[in-house]
């Protein structure tokens, strides 16, 4: 028998108070703590990826570079080191940049809920992606993504959409550019 995946639940402080298998929590739409790493690369353009088709929330939309949540008694550091190169085959430098709580619906009666730790890192490295996990990537201008998130929002998840504007103003700064 496969063990299920079980998230951290935390109140809004991201202060933690249990954990819950991730299908249980996500149904419940209960606040728990995840992660959403952005690479970009030398040309300050951001690696996207699209969701496999298999995945059971947001099968086939593009998002950031790689998002997941830590395990339980995992530091979100270390879990963003593993997750990024189980996903995207990859290793590079992060660093924490924001974080933010969202609650979205994602279909077949999901909920996300996240206290949302946003890590930003650079590298010029290709991904290897893992076929379970991810059906392609590609590197996109911010200022393509952005028009291209105001005109064709369904192909992007909830969160990259809720989350944009924050990661604009991060991106600008680190690669100071005027806002």
């Amino acid at each position: 028998m496969i063990e299920e995946e079980e998230v951290i639940l935390v109140n809004t402080n991201d202060e933690v108070i249990g954990t819950m298998p991730k299908l249980e929590a996500h149904l419940q739409g209960k606040l728990h703590r995840a992660f959403s790493i952005f690479i970009f690369n030398a040309s300050k353009q951001l690696l996207l990826q699209q969701r496999a088709l298999n995945k059971y929330h947001s099968p086939g939309e593009w998002t950031n570079t790689c998002c997941s949540h830590p395990k339980p008694g995992e530091e979100t550091t270390d879990a963003t080191v593993r997750r990024l190169q189980e996903e995207m085959g990859m290793e590079c430098k992060m660093e924490p940049v924001f974080s933010f709580l969202y609650e979205a619906e994602v279909g077949d009666g999901l909920i996300e809920n996240e206290y949302d730790h946003v890590y930003f890192g650079t590298s010029d490295n290709l991904p290897q992606p893992n076929a379970e996990e991810v059906s392609a990537f590609r590197y996109v201008d911010m200022e393509e993504l952005k028009a291209d998130l105001i005109e064709h929002p369904e192909n992007y998840t909830a969160w990259l959409k809720i989350s944009f504007e924050q990661v604009l103003f991060h991106y600008y700064k680190m690669f100071d550019k005027e806002f």
